[in-house]
């Protein structure tokens, strides 16, 4: 719920196109499209097309026609057909656009409503960055989607269509139904064929590129006040300047490939009229062909070529949706049915089944040592050899000074990060990583609580929020519950912030809470009140708590005391471990450090 996402992962067992799959054959049945309807949208698209090619023929005919000056009502029926074809090609195209268009916004909708599932789901770490991902569950779920609008509908009626427009002028005219036919597969096959290649080149830069511009912006919006204070705010624009440029280098390059598949498309639509008349003025001259049918023949592949216009984007466009489909099926687990559905108890630094006789653990951490890739990749420990073991109603702290990986180590027991050794086990999804920085929605103060369980009664609300010490500040809102804390809690300070989270925390269902720096923004007094209420919470209701904190004087609730540090002495630096453990009141005797610590908070 509170987890922040924070860097790309290995997917190991996942791989996105291996064994010839398709991501897209993966992810299309998320969309939940009914080919019904799809077939209605293709079927409104050739009719619009057809009164389009219907309405230049008899146009052709009529204006042939005329100037041999018959009478009148001779005219009539083409007369009334232009008119019929004009208005049809309008309102069936205006009809064509609401059926597809209705396909891919519930398309859409259901895709990012089965992903968001999925996710939740799954307890395995989604650790890309928060912009990547963002960029993903957006512009990624939009271009699987349009899909449909752009590829399929517009792929389904050029097949249509260009048959039926050969079998007409073949009709005519062979020879020139043959001309007609080469001519489309120039404009159909060759020029989409091309467009793909060229795409190819230009689409898996354009995803990167967009990625980067939504990290970046994302950290512009929401630190700048950090980045001016570390003087980084002027680097960090620049370099949202310099991926934008790289965006718009293969906009650049996109247009140029679209370009060229706009004149392939004009080039064969030119040889298919000059093959018309090469083929059809002999025919007239000859006698087989009335000079009407050869103006339709010559006239009608201009319309023709309409159905080909739109195939280089859409190949363009299937290109895009695969490879957005692809970076889909990276944050989706190996099995569509997996997820959270899981009955391993928990996982090894292999991502191997950690398996733990007694059911009453709700998590153990097994010698787990926790850290980040380092430059080259490989992991880095920023703590290590870390064993504990929590039980229902068990409370456990994580004490030390800051930078010594407390939160690090709170994210791999909620499987947010791997282990870089030791096993992490203890029930499957039973974790929930409350973070420091976690979220809060530009919407009410109940709905916001609502996030941790869609159900949470105003009364419940009331009472996670009694809990954390905020009802004197509920009854002082304007509108109780109903109050919007504005966008990114801005109307809030950063103490009630904190217990908001803490507050939408407890109301999870949830059965063990890793807590990260509850005191954080707050006062002693109130701080140490907060501590004592979550323990409270969870001995009431049979959870268990890990919170980590660098305050100690609130920890005599907890049943256990984690003091990290490093030990003394020369050498490289390694990382942290547990110096001392035990009971509050026993390590303020036995641990100098922890003692002196606990003292400089009075």
């Amino acid at each position: 719920m509170n987890a922040p996402a924070t860097r790309d992962r290995p997917r190991t067992g996942s791989p996105v196109r291996g064994a010839g799959n398709d991501p897209l054959r993966r992810v299309l049945p998320l969309l939940e499209i009914r080919p019904g309807k799809v077939a209605a949208a293709i079927a409104l698209g050739v009719l619009t097309l057809g009164c389009a090619i219907g309405l230049a023929a008899a146009a052709a005919w009529l204006v042939a026609r005329a100037s041999q000056m018959p009478p009148v009502l001779t005219l009539s029926v083409a007369v009334v057909s232009v008119r019929a074809f004009g208005i049809g090609r309008g309102v069936l195209r205006y009809c064509e656009r609401l059926a597809s268009h209705d396909v891919a916004l519930r398309g859409m909708a259901a895709l990012r409503a089965n992903l968001y599932e999925r996710l939740a789901a799954d307890d395995r770490p989604v650790t890309v960055r928060r912009g990547e991902l963002l960029a993903r569950i957006g512009q990624d779920v939009d271009d699987v989607g349009d899909l449909v609008v752009r590829a399929l509908v517009p792929a389904g009626v050029a097949v249509v269509t260009s048959l039926g427009s050969v079998v007409l002028l073949g009709v005519l005219l062979p020879a020139a139904g043959a001309a007609l036919a080469v001519c489309l597969v120039l404009a159909g096959i060759v020029t989409p064929w091309l467009a793909a290649r060229a795409a190819a080149r230009t689409e898996a830069r354009g995803a990167a590129a967009r990625g980067e511009v939504t990290a970046l912006s994302l950290e512009l919006l929401e630190q700048s006040a950090q980045l001016r204070v570390a003087g980084r705010f002027g680097a960090r624009l620049r370099d949202l300047d310099a991926a934008d440029a790289r965006l718009s280098a293969v906009s650049d390059d996109s247009a140029r490939t679209s370009g060229l598949a706009a004149g392939l498309g004009a080039l064969a639509q030119g040889l298919a009229v000059l093959a018309s008349l090469a083929f059809g003025i002999p025919a007239a001259l000859a006698g087989t062909l009335s000079p009407e049918a050869l103006t339709v023949v010559v006239l009608t592949p201009l319309a023709v070529f309409e159905a080909t216009a739109g195939l280089p984007a859409a190949a363009v466009q299937l290109h895009r949706s695969r490879a957005a489909a692809g970076r889909l099926v990276a944050l989706l687990p190996a099995d569509p049915g997996a997820g959270g559905a899981r009955t391993e108890v928990g996982t090894d630094a292999s991502g191997a089944p950690a398996d733990h006789d007694d059911d009453r653990r709700l998590l153990v951490l097994d010698d787990v040592a926790a850290g980040w890739p380092g430059a080259d990749g490989l992991p880095r420990a920023a703590v290590a050899g870390v064993s504990l073991a929590l039980e229902p109603g068990s409370v456990v702290a994580l004490a030390g000074p800051s930078g010594v990986g407390k939160t690090t180590l709170l994210m791999t027991a909620a499987r947010l990060v791997p282990p870089v050794a030791g096993t992490v086990g203890g029930r499957a999804g039973a974790g929930l990583f409350v973070a420091e920085d976690g979220h809060l929605f530009d919407t009410t103060v109940l709905e916001n609580l609502r996030v941790a369980r869609g159900d949470v009664t105003p009364e419940e609300a009331r009472a996670a929020l009694d809990a954390v010490g905020l009802g004197a500040w509920l009854a002082a809102l304007p509108r109780g519950l109903e109050t919007v804390v504005g966008t990114d809690a801005a109307a809030v300070s950063g103490g009630e912030r904190r217990r908001l989270l803490v507050a939408r925390a407890l109301l999870a269902p949830a059965r063990v809470l890793l807590v990260d720096e509850p005191a954080e923004h707050l006062d002693g007094d109130t701080a140490d009140a907060l501590v004592r209420a979550v323990a409270a919470h969870a001995r009431a209701t049979d959870r268990a708590v890990l919170l980590a904190t660098h305050r100690l004087s609130p920890l005599a609730v907890a049943d256990e005391v984690l003091f990290l540090g490093r030990a003394a002495g020369g050498g490289a630096p390694g990382p942290a471990g547990v110096v001392a453990r035990g009971r509050h009141e026993d390590l303020l005797v036995s641990d100098p450090a922890y003692g002196w610590a606990a003292a400089q908070e009075r």
